[in-house]
């Protein structure tokens, strides 16, 4: 009984541990081209602000993992439509994350502690819809050491 006790008690310790960390952006992944073209980083119309928190958008050579925290700021009394949240990894071809961090994602925006990705400059692209249908882009740079 004991021994059962002690073997799932480190089952669940052990699969508490593998949900402390996410893998926002795999090796793989990373080593794909960058995207061709212009990036933009702000959509023409008066739509939702798209605001990077946390690393802060001048932080370089971060240790990962990393807390990723982007504010949503609505506009003129609209709201945020969280389900309309896409996060995309500028690469070609392009990476939808937004499978991944989608239990993160809210109306105030994204809080994902402890995000792993590897060493590198790394370009997302979030974008974010209001209630009116305004539709805002923004790119997040992250720059991770090696």
């Amino acid at each position: 009984m004991i021994v059962r006790t002690l073997a799932a008690a480190a089952l669940f310790s052990a699969s508490q541990f593998a949900f402390a960390q996410l893998q926002l952006i795999t090796p793989d992944e990373a080593k794909l081209p960058n995207a061709t073209g212009q990036i933009t980083s702000r959509g023409v119309t008066r739509g939702p602000g798209i605001k990077q928190v946390s690393p802060s958008p001048d932080a370089k050579g971060l240790k990962g993992p990393i807390d990723l925290k982007i504010a949503f700021e609505p506009r003129g009394g609209s709201k945020i439509e969280a389900d309309s949240v896409t996060l995309t990894y500028l690469k070609t071809p392009a990476v939808d994350l937004t499978g991944r961090v989608k239990s993160a994602i809210k109306p105030e925006g994204i809080d994902l502690a402890k995000a792993s990705m590897p060493p590198g400059d790394h370009q997302i692209r979030v974008t974010v819809k209001d209630n009116e249908g305004r539709q805002t882009s923004s790119v997040v740079s992250i720059n991770v050491a090696p």
